[in-house]
């Protein structure tokens, strides 16, 4: 393990980091027309890296950012998340688009590794222009900061029909906006996006120096359609990892796809060659919804009711049926009155794969609370993150359970989106590099 030192301002220009550049419109989102012209690269302040204690694990660990696949998927799911969504600006250009993504790829390969953005970063530099890097994340540590990009069916094709980057051909078939579920409730405001950005880490100020950077790069180019802040992990990604609880107490995700189930993975999560367009093989399909918890409904329901609307144990995880938390549920199992033990509209039955078509989602989902409504009520709930290899095993599952789920009384989704996610970026390339060749 590592732990993460600083270089000061008092060291000299010769220990920085060389790294690749932004482009002139990065480092004017960056810092503004009065530092045009000076060639950025990445500042290496945060990469001095000595050995760790064992309790500093989660906040020295490094996730490659280059590889096959984007970071941030099968990774183990960190604690702390800000997502955000991006409209592409009137009038921007195919290659002031391509630029936007080259430059968004060298400064998250930069935070990922734990580098400030630019050449200067956050400290030095031209003392009468603005910092090149925000310098939130001084002094701290990676904390397993991974950032994962996404195009949503609108970067190909507007509303309108418009085709503003010459793509529409090169759109996947099944890139479209999701139908809308029964129960729906969504505000527009809080769904799709040209672009989504996703930072996960175990440290929240990491996560949000991230997007903060990012959307300061994108000025001119693309402006911050919404963002959602998120906290303790709401699945597993790991066998390693412990299972969370969600807002209503219940262990979840369970049954969720682990990256040491590699099969599963290349079965469920990545695009293949087969399944086309080319340029997306190796990537995934990212659903996100923003699910409302009326907290205070559910706070004055039975145990047993609870555990009915679930189909497991508050206390262990496990399903009605018996067992422990990782028991295969039976839902053939009877119990008073020759009833089932875990019912009909119970929410681990509607989910599983069984009834829906052998259908599985690597899940990635939070908790948030931001604030209150008029009425004094939590708003709060569920943001839910879903991998996959198609978007259609999502929509299978959702409409099982949007049909029939007893978890609906407690529930409502206000949010909704869909992005493809590229495959992973080779150094010396970036995010969507073979959309555009």
């Amino acid at each position: 393990m590592r732990a993460v030192t600083r270089r000061t301002s008092t060291e000299s220009a010769d220990s920085v980091t060389p790294g690749r550049g932004l482009s002139r419109r990065g480092l004017l989102g960056l810092a503004g027309a009065s530092v045009a012209g000076i060639g950025l690269g990445v500042a290496g302040d945060r990469v001095a890296l000595a050995a760790a204690t064992p309790g500093a694990a989660s906040a020295s660990t490094v996730y490659p950012f280059y590889g096959s696949h984007q970071a941030g998927i099968v990774t183990p799911a960190q604690d702390r998340l800000h997502f955000a969504a991006f409209d592409v600006s009137a009038g921007v250009t195919r290659t002031e688009l391509i630029e936007l993504l080259q430059d968004w790829t060298v400064a998250a390969a930069a935070m990922s590794a734990g580098q400030d953005v630019g050449e200067y970063g956050a400290t030095s530099g031209p003392y009468d222009a603005p910092p090149e890097d925000t310098g939130e994340a001084q002094g701290l540590a990676t904390a397993g900061l991974t950032i994962t990009f996404g195009f949503g069916p609108t970067l190909f094709k507007t509303a309108d029909g418009e085709d503003r980057f010459g793509i529409i051909g090169r759109r996947p078939a099944d890139l479209t906006p999701l139908p809308h579920f029964p129960g729906d409730d969504l505000d527009t405001g809080r769904s799709d996006g040209d672009l989504c950005i996703q930072a996960c880490s175990n440290d929240p100020q990491v996560a949000v120096h991230a997007i903060r950077n990012l959307s300061r790069i994108a000025f001119g180019r693309a402006a911050l359609r919404w963002s959602q802040l998120g906290f303790g992990r709401t699945s597993s990604t790991s066998t390693t990892q412990a299972t969370p609880r969600n807002l209503f107490g219940f262990k979840d995700g369970t049954a969720n796809i682990k990256a040491e189930e590699p099969d599963v993975v290349a079965d469920q999560v990545w695009v293949s060659a087969a399944d086309g367009p080319a340029w997306l093989a190796g990537g995934s399909y990212l659903v996100a919804r923003r699910i409302r918890m009326t907290i205070e409904t559910w706070d004055r329901t039975s145990l047993r009711e609870q555990e009915a609307v679930f189909g497991r144990t508050k206390g262990a995880g496990a399903p009605l049926s018996g067992g422990t938390e990782f028991s295969e549920p039976d839902f053939a199992l009877a119990g008073r009155e020759d009833q089932p033990l875990i019912g009909a509209a119970a929410h681990v039955r509607l989910a599983h794969p069984t009834q829906n078509q052998g259908a599985k989602l690597l899940r990635r989902g939070y908790n948030f609370v931001d604030g209150n409504d008029d009425l004094g009520r939590l708003e709060a709930g569920l943001f839910f993150i879903s991998f996959q290899r198609s978007p259609a095993q999502f929509t299978t599952v959702q409409l099982n359970l949007a049909k029939h789920d007893a978890l609906n009384e407690y529930i409502r989704h206000v949010g909704s989106a869909l992005f493809a996610v590229p495959a992973g970026i080779a150094d010396g390339s970036y995010v969507g590099a073979t959309l555009f060749a």
